[in-house]
């Protein structure tokens, strides 16, 4: 019985935690970008994801976030990327254009 009641604890406590997540529907369309521009400060990571299109771009979207979670970003897309190479192939080279300071563009 004890066992039991571990388990309905257990299953409380993860109710408890889970976060019902809303996304609206301007949000759920998303937006599509072909650059990115990371900065930083040591409290937070600006992520500005452009859309280049010639003769110029656009910034469509700018995230920040501290620097716990750009390193779960970081982890997320890293497990992401070897799950769709395991199923599509290698993914090419990457050629990136290197700002100096604490800004890079992908």
């Amino acid at each position: 019985m004890a066992r039991d009641d571990k388990k309905q604890t257990s299953n409380h406590e993860e109710q408890a935690h889970e976060l019902q997540i809303q996304m609206p529907p301007e949000v759920q369309r998303g937006v599509y970008a072909n650059q990115m521009m990371v900065a930083h400060t040591q409290e937070e990571f600006v992520l500005d994801f452009i859309l280049a299109t010639a003769p110029a771009g656009v910034v469509n979207a700018r995230v920040l976030v501290s620097p716990s979670h750009a390193k779960r970003i970081v982890a997320a897309l890293q497990e992401n990327v070897a799950r769709y190479e395991s199923v599509f192939g290698e993914i090419g080279p990457v050629v990136s254009d290197e700002v100096p300071g604490n800004v890079v563009s992908h």
